[in-house]
């Protein structure tokens, strides 16, 4: 497996300099952040960012994430544009020689908590969703790091009014279209599509949410038969919700070979749907860290792992759940996992 980290740019309080030492650190996980939302990246930018990473001796690994547009999600007419503007985006991606893109379709919101700098018994703080007090919030108002924050409050109500009509199903079949759409072009472009799941993998704020668990994974990479149309398999996110076993869909992918990109982090199910995001090490929360790593190596995966969010530890502070010091020691775990793993193996 390629150990790779998330950096956002050259505002990102985390620098190049000091992933680079992290033990074994090859990749970097970025994106293009200051082009809105359905318009198509230039090539320039995409070299630049891949230069600038390249000047550390680390490599532009995956671009998380290329945002798919809300028109697209909702089956508008103007979609096409948007996915015009998509496919330029993934030929100058190929053109570049980046390897993977992470995205999602998650209608409005990206990933969600209820608290970002919630105290854990050891003095850490970390990020936490509480299902009591999500659901007394006013997602109008919402703001959380990485979501779309161009929308207005007067937008932000019409776009929850769009999706009141679009359930589920169409939702599938918004996706299909876009799917059958794109892969072509990712697959001549030499570009691996990777899903990530929807975070937390039910709907919240009455909106649909479908990328949810294994049968969700599996009616995905069924919607186009390539190793191309693949899934960022995000244990954290799968191992929030209490029906899910996230090796297990882990396994069931790798066996797939649809496995294109790796979130590895732990949470700790505190009751209901509610959940504490804890250190990476297995006995600090609710997913065997040691059988995803072995799961792995057994299936001989060799593409992009990254240590997911991480807490705040020592006194750091930064961007929530992207500070240095825990995704760090996230990492080193994981690499003395997988060493472990593979000399096991003979």
């Amino acid at each position: 497996m390629q150990m790779s980290f998330r950096w956002y740019g050259e505002e990102d309080p985390v620098s190049l300099d000091y992933i680079r030492q992290i033990p074994n650190m090859k990749g970097i996980v970025s994106a293009i952040y200051d082009i809105p939302v359905g318009e198509s990246w230039p090539l320039e930018k995409i070299l630049e960012l891949k230069q600038t990473i390249a000047k550390h001796d680390l490599e532009l690994a995956v671009i998380e994430s290329v945002p798919v547009h809300e028109d697209i999600k909702l089956g508008k007419s103007t979609r096409t544009k948007y996915i015009e503007n998509y496919k330029t985006t993934l030929i100058n991606l190929g053109e570049a020689g980046i390897p993977v893109v992470c995205y999602n379709f998650m209608p409005v919101f990206d990933w969600t908590r209820s608290d970002l700098s919630y105290a854990l018994d050891d003095g850490s703080r970390t990020l936490i969703f509480d299902e009591e007090a999500v659901s007394k919030m006013d997602p109008r108002t919402l703001s959380l790091p990485g979501w779309d924050e161009s929308y207005t409050k007067e937008e932000m109500k019409h776009l929850l009014d769009d999706y009141k009509k679009i359930d589920e199903e169409q939702l599938w079949e918004n996706l299909s279209f876009f799917i059958k759409e794109i892969l072509p072009v990712a697959e001549k472009a030499k570009v691996k599509m990777a899903m990530h799941p929807d975070d937390p993998p039910y709907s919240i704020f009455g909106l649909p949410r479908i990328i949810t668990d294994k049968q969700a994974l599996n009616r995905l990479v069924n919607l186009y038969d390539s190793p191309y149309n693949g899934v960022t398999l995000c244990v954290g996110s799968f191992a929030s919700d209490p029906k899910n076993d996230a090796v297990e869909i882990l396994i069931e992918m790798l066996e797939k070979g649809r496995v294109n990109f790796m979130h590895t982090r732990n949470v700790k199910l505190v009751g209901g749907k509610s959940f504490q995001e804890s250190a990476h090490l297995s006995q600090a929360g609710s997913i065997d860290m040691y059988q995803v790593i072995k799961a792995l190596v057994n299936h001989n995966y060799t593409g992009p792992l990254r240590p997911d969010h991480g807490r705040m530890i020592w006194g750091e502070e930064g961007k929530p759940g992207y500070g240095l010091y825990d995704r760090a020691l996230g990492a080193t775990y994981f690499n003395g996992l997988y060493e472990a793993c593979l000399k096991a193996n003979g």
